[in-house]
């Protein structure tokens, strides 16, 4: 079956650079980002391992846990943070999960039931489509789904705007428009009326339509 937002994020049990993990208790009370890749020693995943790693203290402060993905063992795995480290500039401390039998893969909708239960012999073309991110909240659900071709770096600035937004959009009933960043106005979504807006914002906000009304970010 297909994932989709707000589904329950598969759990599973996996070997990573940490050691074992149960992920739904791994996650325990906190955001996730899973985001996955084809195969190790790949260019483009090199580049965005690495830029994670530099990006993790902006996730911590948010509640946020990261965690990589890759089909081959973890041995690997920390070879290739050496080279992650020695290029990017960034060793990554957050754990990253060998999928050796596609388990995760499969249950994450990455590669179908028909792709065998090995990572041997696999190159990062067979595997193209494990190039996902998934951003999952404290209570295992799935918030945001990404799917990127291998040849395109993912823009982890963006998972990390859309983290922001989802956490906000989650402690007040307010939506984000296009292009929105922290600290930006917001939207007052068609549920509230405008008696139910006028109470909660008595500092006003602007209607451009009956259906489109701006407020200031509440938690600024």
């Amino acid at each position: 079956m297909s994932l989709r937002i707000n589904d329950t994020a598969p759990n599973f049990t996996a070997q990573t650079t940490q050691g074992e993990i149960d992920f739904h208790q791994w996650i325990g009370d906190s955001w996730a980002i899973l985001f996955s890749h084809p195969k190790d020693f790949t260019p483009v995943c090199t580049t965005e391992l690495g830029y994670m790693a530099g990006l993790q203290p902006e996730f911590d402060k948010r509640n946020t846990k990261i965690i990589g993905l890759s089909v081959d063992p973890v041995d690997n795995h920390e070879k290739w943070s050496k080279d992650i480290e020695e290029t990017q500039g960034h060793l990554p401390k957050y754990p990253m999960i060998g999928d050796t039998d596609l388990n995760v893969a499969k249950l994450y909708d990455m590669l179908p039931a028909s792709e065998g239960d090995s990572s041997e012999g696999r190159t990062p073309a067979d595997n193209a489509t494990v190039r996902s991110v998934f951003i999952i909240s404290p209570d295992k659900k799935i918030q945001l789904i990404m799917t990127y071709p291998m040849t395109t770096g993912r823009n982890f600035d963006e998972v990390l705007r859309a983290l922001d937004s989802i956490q906000l959009t989650k402690s007040h009933q307010v939506a984000t428009p296009v292009n929105w960043k922290d600290g930006d106005d917001v939207i007052i979504p068609p549920a509230v009326s405008d008696e139910e807006a006028q109470k909660k914002y008595p500092q006003g906000y602007r209607t451009l339509k009956p259906y489109l009304r701006m407020v200031e970010q509440p938690n600024k």
